[in-house]
């Protein structure tokens, strides 16, 4: 059965074959830069009546298609090459602030999801949630309102809680602040990739992300700031 946009029938005094307000099938846009992973989730959305219009391999992608097709729903990874997740939300939340972004992601620390919270999403699932689980989510997110997964449900509470501590450069994930130390303190990428054991080209896209989201156009600025902020 399709997946739908429920109408409001408030105030409405009777409803009948003759009154029926036409529910339109939510259009659905998957941004994730693993083709595998997309081509199950869109198998698997679709199966429960969505119409998934489009798919992304990255953050621009995401943005530019967003603008052109106007999809109800953005399922958004964070963890993409390139413009990254966070950095595309606040793209569309801003161009097309009807679009609702709900995230699905491996990343679960805090500054993720709150950056990703700050950028416009309107809601956050860890991968691994199981295919009811997404589609109540889009559904919700659709809707207006707003869904996270229980451990992220548990953050946010802590979050708002006060139980949790100050951290420079919450824009960062954990993984681009743990970059961003490295490079303050002076290590060069093959370093760094050879301490975390990832690819160079993971460093060296996490580092795109870094000057990025701290506004900075080159390594030696982060540089300055991250050491201002005590990191190195």
């Amino acid at each position: 059965m399709p997946v739908t946009r429920a109408p409001n029938w408030q105030n409405c005094p009777s409803v009948s074959d003759d009154n029926l307000v036409a529910m339109t099938t939510l259009r659905l846009l998957i941004a994730d830069d693993h083709p595998l992973y997309r081509d199950g989730l869109r198998a698997a959305l679709t199966a429960d009546g969505f119409d998934v219009v489009g798919e992304a391999a990255d953050g621009r992608q995401a943005v530019a298609l967003s603008l052109e097709l106007q999809p109800d729903v953005v399922i958004m990874d964070l963890d993409m090459p390139g413009t990254g997740g966070v950095e595309a939300t606040r793209r569309i939340a801003h161009d097309s602030p009807h679009i609702a972004i709900l995230v699905l992601t491996m990343l679960a620390d805090d500054e993720s999801v709150f950056a990703a919270l700050r950028a416009g999403a309107r809601g956050y699932l860890l991968k691994g949630a199981g295919q009811a689980e997404i589609v109540r989510a889009v559904q919700t997110v659709a809707d207006g309102g707003g869904v996270f997964g229980g451990s992220v449900a548990r953050r946010v509470m802590d979050h708002f809680s006060g139980q949790h501590p100050s951290m420079p450069f919450p824009e960062l994930t954990e993984r681009e602040r743990e970059v961003l130390s490295m490079v303050a303190a002076g290590q060069n990428n093959a370093a760094i990739a050879a301490r975390l054991a990832l690819a160079p080209k993971t460093v060296r896209n996490h580092i795109s992300n870094i000057l990025t989201k701290l506004h900075v156009s080159d390594r030696a600025q982060a540089i300055i700031r991250a050491r201002t902020a005590g990191l190195g």
